[in-house]
């Protein structure tokens, strides 16, 4: 299960501060998912970084209308719990295909 973003600051360098429907809060560090490159390289501008959007109808801050990171994710990232199960275990398949 993942929560909804409701609130999300800018604090510094690739960092944001995140708050959740169910009150949480917490700050990430978006600068781990930029190292891995792909779509998330284009946020090593941090002027394009700093122009992040809430999506309230998904719940989820998104760049550019394109690039997102799933809440799951986030919400472990800032909330610092555990990933729920159903996304550990895919995560233990790929790293042993």
């Amino acid at each position: 299960m993942y929560y909804d973003i409701i609130a999300a600051t800018y604090t510094a360098d690739y960092k944001l501060h995140l708050t959740f429907e169910n009150g949480r809060s917490g700050v990430v560090d978006f600068l781990k998912f930029i190292k891995q490159g792909g779509v998330f390289a284009q946020l090593e501008d941090l002027d394009f970084f700093k122009k992040f959007t809430l999506n309230k109808e998904l719940g989820v801050i998104t760049w550019g209308g394109a690039v997102d990171v799933a809440p799951e994710i986030v919400y472990a990232e800032a909330t610092r719990e555990p990933l729920p199960r159903w996304m550990s275990e895919t995560e233990k398949v790929r790293k042993t295909a």
